[in-house]
């Protein structure tokens, strides 16, 4: 059975977003990235392979190491999906703040 992953689904673990952080600015070995955390091995290699079928991670082959580097494409098509929602935070903050700013409790 072929399950499909749903990347919003696989971000919102705490341990999958540790590891996209650890490997945000290099490539690194399932041993490497294991070291980083507490858990057992085989925890980690299920996280990384949710990671790679969402394809926000992606494996090459170096010698008999498999190294896990960040998919820059899928990343960028999930911060394009929330930048709306992100944008529309920020001015509703905005409006808040200049409402406030504005503010003179009745003494």
């Amino acid at each position: 059975m072929n399950l499909r992953r749903d990347v919003f689904q696989a971000i919102a673990d705490p341990t999958r977003r540790a590891i996209l952080l650890l490997v945000a600015s290099q490539s690194m070995t399932a041993g490497a990235i294991a070291a980083n955390f507490d858990t057992a091995r085989p925890t980690v290699s299920k996280h990384l392979q949710i990671l790679t079928e969402c394809e926000l991670l992606k494996q090459e082959q170096n010698g008999r190491e498999i190294h896990y580097y960040i998919n820059a494409k899928k990343m960028k098509a999930v911060a394009e999906f929330i930048e709306p929602f992100r944008q529309m935070w920020d001015d509703r903050f905005n409006k808040l703040e200049a409402i406030m700013k504005n503010y003179k409790p009745d003494q």
